[in-house]
């Protein structure tokens, strides 16, 4: 199986790849801006199984424009299709709504939505060639309709809130093809993205419990649902 999986040097991505890596049928394209952290990823990969197949792309999809020009080709030279796209880059930022930059705005958005959009774009044609097909888009519950919102997060959680009506409108454009698209709206894990925003906050998970069932739900969720925005919280609401 192929799988390929955004922000994968740290976190829930970290954890993921290694998750994927260890069975030696699946080729990992693991893809972060960080070429130290990839390569830590890669080295625990292979003490774990030493048959691993883990590929690494050091990339930063901040830049639609490159990601358009230049991720599909440095993909292609490891694998022709793609059975699994994770899309699990993200990039948070903790300020009030007055006092955001527009390049912070620009990164929110660019990270969050706009190059996972340029990427699945991309990707279709490797997608029709794979056997599974399934885009898992992590969203978070500040984009989840209806879930309580927070002071400091408007721009992220609108981002992320694109993200999964980007989903639902790609499951009924592409329903004849096969690919399946969901979004997994997180809630708070124990990563330090979130540690970085929210230093006194203690999430009720971390990032490999997480992991687990991201993983699952990529390799199995498929058969059940597309289209849908699944809220992965233990909060309410």
């Amino acid at each position: 199986m192929n799988i390929v999986l955004t922000g994968a040097s740290k976190g829930i991505g970290f954890e993921l790849a290694k998750i994927f890596a260890n069975d030696p049928n699946n080729t990992v394209i693991a893809i972060s801006r960080s070429e130290n952290k990839l390569q830590d990823l890669k080295n625990d990969c292979i003490k774990q199984n030493l048959k691993s197949k883990l590929k690494f792309i050091v990339f930063d999809i901040e830049n639609p424009e490159k990601v358009k020009n230049e991720l599909k080709n440095k993909i292609k030279k490891h694998i022709n299709n793609i059975d699994i796209l994770i899309n699990n880059a993200g990039f948070l930022v903790n300020k009030p709504f007055e006092e955001t930059s527009l390049v912070e705005i620009n990164r929110t958005f660019n990270i969050n939505f706009i190059s996972h959009s340029i990427l699945i774009q991309d990707l279709i044609p490797l997608l029709k060639e794979g056997n599974v097909k399934h885009v898992v888009n992590i969203s978070s519950m500040g984009g989840f309709q209806g879930s309580s919102k927070f002071p400091g997060l408007s721009f992220y959680s609108s981002a992320k809130a694109a993200l999964a009506s980007l989903t639902e409108c790609l499951a009924e454009e592409f329903k004849n093809e096969h690919i399946k698209f969901n979004c997994l709206a997180l809630g708070a894990v124990n990563t330090e993205m979130l540690k970085t925003a929210f230093p006194d906050f203690e999430a009720p998970l971390n990032a490999s419990e997480m992991a687990k069932f991201i993983a699952d739900f990529a390799l199995n969720g498929y058969k059940y649902f597309n289209g849908k925005i699944i809220p992965v919280s233990i909060s309410t609401p």
